[in-house]
């Protein structure tokens, strides 16, 4: 049984939390005895906070005062360590959403990157489900384990595999295949293979050449039907006494997703059909 950590009102040691200041700003911290959080504004001991309900104020030596909170999954994710760029929410969500991914899947998941999309995974498969979150390098992998172990706790349906998808894939009967990777087209044949019938195959890519590629190549499996490709472009808007305008910077940018749904082979039109003749109305 997969054992994700209920959220508590109450900061304990070893808990996350997002600080921000009076400019909007924030800091990821890790909460332990005998610590503090120090900045250009000011410190604080961590026993400031323990035990204290989510959503406290905290005080500086400097005078500023300090928001508190348990990060949501959006924010954990664009703060927590990293070693390549991590799926912005924006994007994790289309994924999830038109991905349909649902409690009890069976996902795989390559380009496990920074654990970004694995842990959103995880939370939307459920308990009953499954991902297998693949990556070539080593180091990518452990640092995905440990940002997932971080915000979930212990999470015994997840594997972690060193592989190469381009090369196959070992697990069968996947209902979806989310790739983060620069060349999914090599995946295609083996995603082909490996989902079920109606199962979902979801690409993340950066440019306008990929996705040609990516398409033309789900066209010529020709077990692929109802392919999309879409991009998400999110605006923040500030709003502050009578001023409400958008906000000088936006998400704009980041990816095309690609959707396709694994069906029965398309049949191939017969050689020896012949048209039927067009028949001309008349009138009496």
């Amino acid at each position: 049984m997969v054992e994700i950590k209920a959220p508590s009102q109450l900061f304990g040691v070893g808990d996350k939390v997002l600080i921000q200041d009076k400019r909007g700003r924030h800091y990821l911290i890790t909460l332990a005895l005998s610590k503090k959080f120090e900045s250009h504004i000011g410190a604080f001991p961590h026993e400031d906070l323990i035990g204290q309900e989510d959503g406290a104020w905290v005080t500086t030596n400097k005078g500023h005062v300090l928001l508190a909170v348990k990060p949501t999954m959006a924010e954990y994710v664009v703060e927590m360590p990293r070693i390549a760029t991590v799926s912005y929410p924006k994007d994790t969500g289309a994924i999830l959403v038109y991905g349909d991914i649902f409690p009890g899947a069976r996902v795989l998941e390559a380009g496990s990157g920074s654990g970004a999309l694995t842990m959103n995974l995880l939370r939307a498969v459920g308990e009953h489900g499954r991902v297998y979150s693949y990556d070539l390098r080593e180091d990518m992998l452990a640092r995905a384990q440990k940002n997932v172990e971080s915000m979930l706790g212990d999470a015994p349906n997840v594997e972690f595999k060193q592989g190469d998808v381009y090369q196959g894939i070992d697990e069968d009967d996947l209902d979806r295949v989310v790739l983060d990777l620069p060349e999914p087209w090599q995946v295609v044949p083996h995603a082909s293979d490996k989902l079920a019938r109606g199962g979902l195959f979801v690409s993340f890519l950066p440019t306008v050449l990929q996705i040609h590629e990516l398409t033309n190549a789900l066209r010529e499996q020709r077990t692929f039907e109802m392919i999309e490709t879409f991009e998400v472009l999110m605006r923040p808007w500030a709003v502050s006494g009578r001023s409400v305008r958008p906000s000088h910077r936006m998400v704009g940018h980041t990816g095309f997703i690609t959707t396709a749904r694994r069906c029965a082979p398309r049949p191939y039109p017969s050689a020896l059909q012949e048209e039927a003749p067009e028949t001309e109305e008349t009138t009496d």
